[in-house]
């Protein structure tokens, strides 16, 4: 058997492991962005269709997380991670192989089941690792290294795909796999969180992966379709009833999968809401600013690429910074401040007009790492670090998840919005790839997306200010 915690060296090693999965896994969907346009050429498939070499990606990492989390309470973190590991590799490969557009989506959702096992336990083996005097800083860690995977993927995904073909993208993830999956066979704890063996809730994994997709998938094509169509309409309503009949099941079954009672604790719900609220706002910008600095500004694609390093590039610094903080001072000055402090960030962002220096753009974006960097730990490891530890697992999953619905409802908000208000000022309803509107219609638009991000942002600030401030945590 294994010793119940791990010794100090053995600690700093395990967190190394965890972090190379932790950043492959956010590489990988930075990278796969870059190589889009060239798959779509390659395959000769439209925009449209290439886009669910990316959205199966996320819709499978949805519907698997709380299942993930659940299932390693059930059958050990260590495990599972690992597992995650050797899925992504092999997943990665097939998709290197993939002769077909339709074979690269289907390798794309098998990579995304091991991308979901090791999002989903990351922060548990970290939280369960660590005592409460270290945890900030080794998730200040972590959330340095989704940073870096999110910083580089653009740039070493351009490098690969000029030199050796968009299959590279995919290849480059199986070594680091392979080293990451035999690091941990060596490193990771294999024992059970301990406790009786529950049986598994499949009627209600089933209710919740059938739901969930159908609701992404419907706000995902929500845009192109229309909001009020009775297609969309419809959709939504069966996707939000079976999301509802699954709530029914999880309340009265004895062994739930998604344990709602987690929601009763304070620092959790507060955490949770305040983290989707601002993966919301910032993916308004994530999307947006590329096609101001492209469209309006006229920047060329590699300035572009330095611009948008600029706010994982300031949080890579700051998080490391906020975590060890965080385990002396509490979480809730640097939280609620990070909010804040983006608040102000979104404002500012109507400031700029077409003719701003990228410097300008840049040291904007920047003030969203500084905020992002300050929230994001010392939120991780106070949500992580209230929970029972039997249930770190699922709330490791049920975080990741709050991450990705926040992405996927940022995308779909700033889109959407920002066609509708196009189509008010030039009367054309604009769909991305045809003839850029007027510079003045485009701002005009992109304010509009921009202030809603800061409304959002400033109400995860003031959710985030309820949080339970004494600070109970369990030990290490």
């Amino acid at each position: 058997g294994r010793c119940r915690q791990p010794d100090t060296r053995q600690k700093w090693w395990i967190l190394a492991n965890v972090s190379v999965g932790v950043f492959m896994a956010t590489l990988d969907g930075s990278i796969a962005n870059v190589g889009l346009p060239t798959i779509a050429g390659t395959f000769h498939v439209s925009v449209g269709v290439v886009q669910w070499v990316v959205t199966a990606y996320l819709l499978t990492i949805c519907a698997m997380l709380p299942i993930v989390g659940k299932l390693s309470d059930l059958l050990g973190r260590g495990r599972l991670y690992n597992a995650g590991f050797l899925i992504f590799a092999i997943g990665s490969a097939l998709c290197g192989l993939s002769g077909s557009v339709g074979m690269l989506i289907g390798m794309r959702v098998l990579q995304a089941v091991g991308a979901s096992l090791l999002m989903a336990n990351s922060q548990g083996i970290v939280a369960t690792t660590f005592g409460p005097r270290e945890r900030g800083r080794a998730m200040g860690i972590t959330g340095t290294m989704v940073s870096l995977g999110s910083l580089s993927g653009p740039a070493v995904g351009g490098v690969l795909i000029d030199r050796f073909g968009w299959p590279a993208i995919f290849w480059v993830n199986v070594p680091i796999g392979l080293a990451g999956f035999v690091a941990g066979l060596l490193l990771l704890p294999e024992r059970r969180a301990g406790g009786t063996r529950e049986p598994f809730d499949l009627l209600g994994s089933g209710l919740f992966v059938v739901g969930i997709t159908a609701l992404l998938y419907t706000v995902s094509r929500a845009e192109a379709r229309g909001w009020t169509s009775p297609q969309t309409l419809g959709e939504l309503a069966a996707s939000v009833a079976v999301l509802v009949l699954f709530y029914l099941w999880e309340t009265r079954t004895d062994h739930p999968m998604l344990d709602f009672s987690l929601y009763r604790i304070r620092m959790f719900l507060t955490g949770s809401v305040a983290a989707f609220l601002s993966f919301v706002s910032l993916f308004c910008v994530n999307i947006m600013m590329p096609f101001f600095l492209q469209n309006v500004m006229h920047c060329p694609p590699d300035i572009t690429g330095y611009v948008m390093a600029a706010y994982p590039l300031t949080m890579a610094v700051v998080a490391p910074v906020a975590g060890w903080l965080s385990d002396r001072i509490g979480p809730y000055v640097l939280t609620t401040g990070g909010l804040a402090l983006n608040t102000v960030g979104f404002v500012s962002l109507n400031l700029l007009s077409p003719w701003a220096s990228p410097w300008a753009v840049a040291a904007h974006l920047a003030i969203f790492g500084v905020g992002h960097g300050m929230f994001q730990s010392p939120n991780n490891a106070s949500l992580m670090g209230a929970v029972p530890r039997s249930r770190v697992g699922l709330a490791g999953g049920l975080n990741a998840l709050t991450r990705n619905l926040g992405m996927v409802f940022g995308i779909s908000l700033s889109v959407s919005l920002f066609s509708y208000r196009l189509h008010g000022i030039t009367g054309e309803s604009e769909r991305w790839g045809h003839a850029v509107p007027p510079a003045e219609a485009f701002m005009a638009a992109l304010h509009t997306v921009f202030w809603a991000a800061a409304g959002v942002c400033a109400l995860g600030a003031v959710i985030s200010s309820l949080r339970d401030r004494s600070g109970k945590t369990w030990p290490g």
